[in-house]
């Protein structure tokens, strides 16, 4: 982990929080830095990203974004 982070030009620790989802929403060029380090098309991360959306979803059907926030 130590060195995509440092090879990202991100903290160890920024990189840990992303992985824990204590960030929720990282900035842009972090995820295309971490990305590019470990060789991952921007496409690849974002259809990983709507998958488990979708993987979600039905399981949160009929809920709106607090409700589904709260459970």
């Amino acid at each position: 982990m130590l060195e995509v982070a440092l090879s990202a030009g991100v903290s160890p620790e920024t990189l840990r929080k992303i992985e824990t989802g204590r960030v929720a929403t990282p900035a842009f060029p972090t995820i295309a830095a971490i990305a590019g380090v470990l060789g991952l098309s921007l496409d690849a991360v974002w259809a990983e990203i709507n998958q488990v959306e979708n993987d979600i979803e039905p399981a949160a059907a009929g809920q709106g974004p607090r409700e589904r926030l709260a459970s």
